[in-house]
């Protein structure tokens, strides 16, 4: 027997050496990490962080789907999504937003609208691309667009705009190689919505300097006082734009992971292409539930959003009763108060505010630029919950 005389070089390597750089680069995400304190906490402790309805998915939605099971509807769907729910999804959204796509080509049925947003990344980004992204803003865009080689490049908004994107930021940002602009109106984390009169400039920013539009627009239900405006349906801009959205928010059917994207059909052929690389198709008892949802249940989402509405008002004039200052949110289910007369940095208030009063809320330097000082407070919640945990701040306030 010969003895193999072979020996293996150790090796000073860690784990960490192997990741790609923009993996091992990427920051935890900050409102996953204040939910993880919550659930692993044995406290009562109110909350008000993750932007998730307290409502339960209807109950013929959730029918339908476990009808589809007993049925034995359990097989792939064409790639882009079965063919009733692309065509419900083109007309809502031309009924609801004035947004038209034919739902043969450019209508595509993602896992979610973060699928959506990574897919239209990824099809679009050339390394060293820049990706211009308003800001304070979800926290995903940014993390993505490094993965897929591009270049985050954050637009600071502020709360004297009610954080509307403004011209003037827009082109201040834009170089020679800015190459996608990422819109999210209704905003997340602001609340902040855009007019029909506040995006005629920014369309005109955007074909001077032929950028390509994400919208992501999962709040797009969620408007109050005045409808939602999708870029999408600004004169010149749906060939530009991506549009993206789901049924997470106003379906509340975040579990579901249930979203599309809408475009010129050559982008979401190409974003089809890496979909059937990576998740095939949509899960079909979702598609099913989708489907019924957008066939029959606007009057349950309609009655959703007024409850937000109700909470909406009740939260912004809590925190002002406290002595935070609010800019009052028009869309989305979120507040975001200003904590900067505390003297204490975003991060430093939601955690006091946590371990002494037992209430979670999400710093807002973790949505970027011009998110310090502030806070981003949940208000899809109960009016019991949110009530508590405004007298739980209240006394916060008073200690401080």
């Amino acid at each position: 027997m010969i003895k193999d005389e072979t020996t293996i070089q150790p090796t000073n390597k860690s784990m960490q050496d192997y990741l790609a750089p923009a993996v091992r680069e990427m920051k935890p995400s900050g409102i996953r990490k204040f939910f993880d304190l919550v659930n692993n906490s044995k406290d009562d402790i109110i909350s008000l962080g993750v932007g998730e309805p307290d409502f339960s998915t209807p109950w013929h939605v959730r029918e339908a789907a476990v009808h589809s099971l007993e049925r034995g509807r359990t097989k792939y769907t064409p790639n882009s999504g079965i063919p009733e729910l692309r065509e419900a999804i083109a007309n809502y959204l031309y009924t609801s937003f004035k947004a038209k796509y034919e739902p043969t080509d450019e209508v595509l049925v993602t896992v979610g609208g973060s699928e959506a947003i990574d897919l239209a990344l990824r099809a679009l980004i050339t390394p060293g691309d820049e990706i211009l992204i308003p800001e304070p803003c979800y926290i995903s865009y940014s993390p993505i667009t490094a993965i897929s080689g591009g270049v985050p490049v954050g637009i600071e908004t502020f709360a004297k705009d009610q954080f509307k994107l403004t011209e003037k930021a827009l082109r201040d940002a834009i170089t020679p190689r800015s190459k996608i602009l990422i819109l999210c109106y209704p905003s997340n984390p602001t609340g902040g919505i855009m007019t029909y009169e506040d995006w005629l400039p920014i369309a005109k920013v955007v074909e001077e300097k032929d950028l390509i539009v994400i919208s992501d627009e999962i709040y797009a239900e969620l408007t109050y006082g005045q409808k939602h405006v999708s870029f999408a349906a600004v004169p010149g801009m749906k060939d530009r734009t991506i549009l993206v959205s789901g049924f997470s928010k106003a379906f509340a059917m975040t579990g579901w992971r249930m979203g599309y994207a809408c475009g010129h059909r050559e982008l979401i052929s190409a974003m089809t292409k890496i979909h059937q690389y990576t998740v095939m198709c949509a899960p079909v008892m979702g598609q099913v539930a989708a489907h019924e949802a957008l066939t029959n249940g606007l009057e349950e989402k309609d009655r959703m959003i007024e409850s937000y509405n109700q909470r909406r008002r009740l939260i912004v004039k809590g925190f002002r009763e406290v002595g935070l200052e609010c800019h009052e949110p028009q869309g989305a289910f979120y507040a975001f108060p200003s904590i900067a007369a505390t003297g204490l940095t975003s991060d430093e208030f939601a955690q006091r505010l946590l371990f002494e009063s037992k209430v979670a809320a999400v710093p807002g330097d973790v949505f970027g630029l011009g998110g310090e000082g502030f806070l981003r407070c949940s208000y899809a919640y109960s009016v019991s919950q949110l009530n508590e945990a405004l007298e739980r701040i209240g006394n916060f306030m008073r200690k401080l």
